[in-house]
């Protein structure tokens, strides 16, 4: 079974890292981002924001709205991309390449972006106290 077309799925398990890994991409790549007070207040919205990006994703694949499916995708790609959570954005990647998965397959894809986003957000809460 395939979750979504064309090897996204491929890469999808490609890109699954343990979560200590992704801690260590998300400092790698974050510790200029999140340095300056102001870059701390927009690491809060991306906290708000990204369970709001994944319930988009999850209301458009449940509804059939590929358009939707692929502009949420995007955001949450760029926004994660923005805050260093490399892997949580080049999963939002493969799913906006890939489009809307089959109803009976993209609950899954849509589960691993969801353990992502909260990988993500943790790294991002301890680079915060730092």
């Amino acid at each position: 079974m395939h979750l979504l077309p064309g090897g996204a799925r491929e890469l999808l398990e490609e890109l699954a890292l343990p979560r200590s890994e992704l801690a260590r991409r998300f400092d790698d790549h974050s510790h200029q981002v999140v340095a300056a007070p102001v870059s701390l207040e927009l690491g809060d919205t991306f906290a708000e924001e990204a369970p709001l990006m994944l319930a988009e994703l999850r209301s458009a694949h449940a509804e059939g709205a590929a358009e939707r499916f692929r502009r949420a995708a995007h955001s949450l790609k760029s926004n994660s991309n923005t805050f260093g959570a490399v892997r949580l954005g080049e999963m939002a990647r493969a799913l906006e390449l890939g489009g809307l998965p089959p109803a009976s397959e993209g609950g899954a894809a849509l589960d691993a972006v969801a353990a992502e986003i909260d990988s993500a957000l943790a790294a991002l809460q301890a680079v915060a106290r730092r």
